[in-house]
């Protein structure tokens, strides 16, 4: 047994400029395990809640109380206890707290003790987190697959258009460095075409273009252009992926464009990105509908889920229970992963394998407030989830995650990254193929 020792957190800062809490973990013999909690702006309204003090300080985002919950009850019920022992030290975690969003002690509190305890039984094993997580949950690493934001929107580019990410993928590329190279020439490729229309207007939260269009689907038509000026084939190597984060702008079935001044009911939701889907290289969508539709995800998925991967965020919000149910009333076809959507590390774990059990899509995923942790690489490769959203091409708490990718390939080798994936639109190539022959 290696004990722990200490716990202790304190206030660093995100690359929105907020504080988030960190963690360290030390154990009787010194090994130290760190993580820092990240911060989402489009949120689950059945994620965990980020403990805040509120008030005017800050913005009301300090996080005193959440330090407190870190170095008080958090700390007591850990210290002395077997850093291996993951499940145990979260589940002591939650009987402290309850509450069924953690808003007693706080998810960033949770969050950024459960990662930090993991890294700390990595580096006292003397292995690489990666390495580590495969180990321990009898996980095949592979290199994940990058979803990379180009254009930001919604919540991360204060809703200048509706739709929050328009990302590229390239399940074509036999290397995580092809990955890199392309999307560079995509996403530069993006701002030329900005600049050279006057409307190149800097980056949103995640790295992303801001969005200056005069509709959502004006981004879909320049991302198609840009994928093509990059020298690549629409569809082929290089294919589009959408976060609709439809309850950003959706309530009780009703849908509101307000870039194009419209309403929409669920159906005309579930034709216009059908329209999409047929229009344009996607084939990936997250949170087509709001988190309280669950008629519109389960027709969506009904309609479209042998086309195109169909992933549950604000929708599922990494719960395996969520993850259940859905399977179970077929609505998405994939979950995306966010440690601290759900608080801990023993919980997310237990969604991954739900949704991997079912043969769904695994994605593990950044937030828009991020930092220097990188820990979701070794994560997402660790067990072996094949795909990993990060945000995009620019900015350091982005770049430093991809990078991360970068040097666990060179340790695993590039026969570990996920290529070949099934993850195309056929039916877009169809109907090009159509239209092109008549």
């Amino acid at each position: 047994m290696t004990a722990i020792k200490s716990i202790s957190g304190r206030r660093v800062w995100d690359s929105r400029g907020h504080p988030t809490v960190e963690v360290d973990v030390i154990l009787k013999n010194g090994t130290l395990g760190r993580a820092i909690a990240p911060a989402g702006a489009s949120r689950g309204t059945r994620e965990a809640i980020d403990l805040r003090d509120g008030g005017d300080r800050l913005q009301g985002k300090g996080i005193d109380k959440a330090l407190a919950s870190v170095n008080g009850p958090i700390a007591s019920a850990l210290v002395g206890r077997d850093v291996n022992d993951q499940l145990g030290a979260d589940t002591a975690i939650l009987e402290l707290d309850p509450s069924p969003l953690k808003e007693t002690l706080g998810g960033n509190a949770t969050v950024a003790t459960s990662l930090a305890l993991l890294h700390a039984a990595a580096a006292n094993a003397g292995a690489p987190l990666w390495k580590h997580v495969a180990d321990k949950y009898g996980c095949t690493p592979s290199l994940p697959l990058p979803e990379i934001q180009i254009f930001g929107g919604g919540a991360h580019a204060g809703r200048r258009v509706d739709i929050q990410d328009f990302m590229i993928m390239v399940p074509g590329a036999k290397t995580f460095d092809e990955v890199m190279e392309i999307t560079n020439e995509v996403y530069f490729a993006a701002g030329d075409i900005m600049a050279s229309r006057g409307n190149l207007a800097g980056v949103a939260d995640e790295g992303g273009w801001w969005p200056v269009f005069k509709s959502n689907e004006e981004a879909l038509e320049t991302l198609v252009q840009a994928i093509e000026k990059a020298g690549e084939k629409p569809g082929e190597n290089v294919v589009i992926s959408l976060d609709i984060a439809a309850s950003e702008f959706g309530k009780d079935g009703t849908y509101r464009l307000a870039l194009e001044d419209r309403d929409m009911d669920s159906g005309q939701m579930i034709d216009m990105l059908g329209g999409w889907l047929d229009a344009y290289p996607i084939a990936s969508i997250e949170d087509p509908l709001g988190e309280d539709d669950k008629a519109g995800m389960i027709e969506f998925t009904r309609r479209f889920g042998d086309r195109v991967q169909i992933i549950g965020d604000d929708y599922l919000v990494t719960s395996a229970a969520l993850v259940e149910e859905a399977i179970a009333d077929q609505a998405c076809n994939a979950v995306l992963i966010k440690v601290n959507q759900i608080g801990t590390i023993s919980e997310a774990v237990d969604t991954f394998r739900a949704a991997q059990k079912a043969g769904w899509g695994t994605i593990v995923s950044a937030r828009s407030g991020e930092t220097e942790d990188a820990s979701i690489s070794h994560l997402s490769t660790g067990l072996g989830g094949r795909q990993l959203k990060v945000g995009s091409f620019q900015r350091s708490e982005r770049m430093v995650k991809w990078n991360e990718c970068l040097r666990i390939q060179d340790a695993l080798g590039q026969g570990s990254f996920a290529a070949g994936q099934s993850l195309a639109n056929t039916w877009w190539g169809k109907a090009n193929d159509k239209d092109k022959s008549e």
